[in-house]
């Protein structure tokens, strides 16, 4: 092959999607979908559950097929059982779900020695790989232990060694992080990117996260089968042109149908309100909002860098016009529930939990008020489902005491049931029977009549944009839907306090936003207590107040925004970085003081105490090195960026002030 032929060879995109169409049955899952992804970049899949990311990596990975279209791996088109056999030993693939590629019985080790002889690494390679692998993912001294005793993190960390140790060139990852904590996340690309940039390979990676979009080189949004958009992040902001404002106000509720007269996107963020004002400047939209706002008293206002969920949206509505939109029946009041005792709603005061000689959870105490919106975070493995299960009356605590709705958890749980609507982490509804019948059913077991059960069913359809969908099986609905459902089932007897454990895992942005819109009605109208744990930090923004949980304790109590000023006054302003190599630069930012600096895509994020001559200080260091540096600049922390902060300072032995 001549020198010319080599060079083009080596600029070919390693993976080619053409018109590709995949269906189950008379269901179509993906519908001509076509992308390429170039050498030594992470391509990302972002979209919810059903949207067809899997059914896409399933075929490049050689192990599903398909029905019309152009797959080419390696400039091999897979059109046979043996073209994808001869791609396979090249990608490693891993599929979704916690581990799911992994032996539970087995260690660490065992398990990577295990995936090691599959793909028939030599015996002189495998111990130095093992070992390099084991030292980046910081699992070296877990070694011995069996998966089954893993976090989440862990064991996403253990299924990335298992899908790399034999070194592919290209890596299929479907949704890697989905369950995974802040921190964990930040961790697993970290060991990604360096992986990559070592090796030189790629990876798809697919996600339901619409906050990982920066840590991809290039990205397509999927919805429905389809791609409503493509490219680099900062390409597909500007294809949506716009700004997004923050702001706060009196009578929250009132400014919110005040806006949403305006601008098509507008969500309510805890005691926030988000506009992304599209077509418009920052001057403009402040304008625009504060003459719609007129005799309604503003308290703080300012423009950022629109979100990609913003512009998520904004594709969606180029084809559908009322996509994102929030429905009248969610805007108008819902029907007024029994009011809460006196007191506070939840209160919580030294719960404690044991199995075994493991504490789960330590001397846990907060209060939430009637109307309150109350988050609890926390990595996987800290303690949040735990402390709700107790308060529901599902396990008993070993020590500490609670009450809910007034009501003391220990004595009165058929009481407490009666008070109170959860939804589960895990799915948490009837799959194989209707809407109609799961409504029906939970009504049956809360004790409605007739006439009560044919009302909560008109209200959990109108309020959770159900109808048309009566006699749909819970099991075919789209995730968003499901979710809703599993709401007005959870509210079908006007309980006075809510527990959500992970509710909105795997619901695409605009079911998202429909099913916090739900809340905040609940909360601010009908003065419903809510408890809600979620790995979506920017799903903790919606929160009034919120409770970080480390190792069984709360570590952190506060507001969002009093979080964020915590962490300003004790480590610093955020600074975003531009540099290229990336990975170099973050390693010489590291060994120079900030050991907490994080790769974000192809930027890297840190905490500078004095942010001006910090700029100045790392720009001068990095250009010192033959690092060339694009850009240095503040960003608004992010809950994740707080969530992490602490969690890290933690974990190096240091205390919250």
């Amino acid at each position: 092959m001549g020198q010319a032929a080599l060079v083009a060879a080596a600029e070919a995109p390693l993976l080619r999607v053409a018109g590709f169409v995949k269906r189950y049955g008379r269901r179509s899952a993906v519908k001509e979908v076509s992308l390429e992804v170039r050498r030594g970049e992470i391509y990302g899949l972002i979209g919810p559950d059903g949207a067809g990311k899997s059914s896409l990596m399933k075929a490049v990975a050689g192990v599903l097929s398909f029905d019309a279209g152009r797959l080419e791996v390696f400039g091999i088109q897979l059109d046979s059982e043996a073209a994808a056999e001869r791609v396979k030993g090249r990608l490693g693939f891993m599929p979704q779900g916690l581990g799911l590629n992994l032996y539970p019985e087995l260690s660490i080790e065992e398990n990577i020695d295990f995936f090691a002889r599959l793909r028939l690494v030599p015996a002189a390679e495998l111990a130095q790989r093992k070992e390099r692998l084991l030292a980046i993912t910081r699992l070296a001294r877990f070694r011995s232990r069996a998966m089954k005793h893993l976090s989440g993190g862990m064991k996403q960390k253990l299924a990335l060694v298992c899908t790399l140790i034999h070194e592919p060139e290209l890596i299929v990852l479907d949704e890697p992080t989905t369950g995974v904590d802040p921190v964990s996340r930040r961790d697993f690309w970290l060991i990604l990117s360096e992986i990559l940039h070592e090796r030189g390979a790629t990876a798809l990676v697919s996600t339901a996260y619409m906050d990982e979009a920066s840590r991809f080189h290039r990205l397509a949004l999927m919805l429905d089968g389809r791609i409503l958009a493509a490219g680099r992040p900062q390409d597909l902001r500007r294809r949506v042109p716009g700004v997004a404002v923050q702001l706060r106000a009196e009578h929250q509720a009132e400014a919110l149908a005040r806006l949403r007269s305006v601008f098509a996107q507008v969500q309510a963020l805890g005691a926030w309100i988000h506009v992304f004002a599209q077509d418009r400047d920052a001057t403009a939209a402040e304008r625009e909002i504060r003459a719609a706002l007129a005799d309604i008293a503003l308290h703080e206002m300012f423009s950022t860098e629109p979100e990609l969920e913003d512009v998520f949206i904004a594709s969606l509505r180029q084809q559908d016009p009322h996509a994102g939109a929030m429905s009248a029946a969610v805007q108008a009041p819902l029907a007024a529930m029994a009011a809460a005792a006196d007191g506070n709603a939840i209160a919580a005061r030294g719960l404690t939990r044991d199995f075994g000689e493991f504490r789960a959870v330590d001397r846990v105490s907060f209060n939430v008020s009637r109307g309150e919106i109350f988050g609890l975070l926390g990595a996987n493995g800290a303690g949040k489902t735990t402390c709700i299960k107790m308060l529901t009356g599902i396990l008993p605590p070993s020590a500490g005491e609670g009450s809910v709705g007034g009501i003391d958890m220990r004595h009165a749980g058929r009481a407490i049931k009666q008070r109170i609507g959860y939804v589960s982490q895990a799915f948490s509804l009837y799959t194989d029977l209707t809407v109609v019948e799961n409504v029906r059913l939970f009504a049956g077991i809360y004790g409605l009549t007739r006439r009560e059960a044919g009302e909560r069913l008109a209200w959990t359809l109108d309020n959770g944009g159900l109808a048309g969908y009566e006699n749909e099986t819970a099991g075919s609905l789209p995730m968003g839907l499901r979710q809703r459902l599993a709401l007005g089932c959870a509210l079908v007897h006007r309980p006075q306090v809510l527990f959500l454990d992970e509710p909105t895992s795997g619901v695409d942005p605009v079911g998202r936003r429909q099913f916090w819109e739900i809340l905040f009605r609940l909360s601010r109208i009908d003065g419903v207590a809510i408890l809600v744990t979620t790995h979506y930090m920017s799903e903790a923004e919606h929160c009034d107040r919120l409770a970080l949980m480390y190792a069984g304790g709360i570590v952190a109590d506060a507001a969002p925004a009093e979080l964020k000023r915590r962490v300003t006054e004790e480590a610093g302003s955020l600074l975003e970085i531009s540099a290229s190599p990336v990975l170099q630069a973050l390693a010489l930012l590291r060994s120079a003081g900030y050991p907490d600096a994080a790769l974000f895509g192809e930027h890297i994020h840190l905490l500078a105490r004095d942010p001006d001559t910090a700029g100045t200080q790392l720009r001068q260091m990095l250009a010192g090195a033959g690092i060339a540096v694009a850009h240095i600049g503040r960003r608004p922390l992010s809950m994740e960026d707080v969530f992490v902060h602490y969690v890290t300072l933690l974990e190096r032995g240091g205390t919250l002030q």
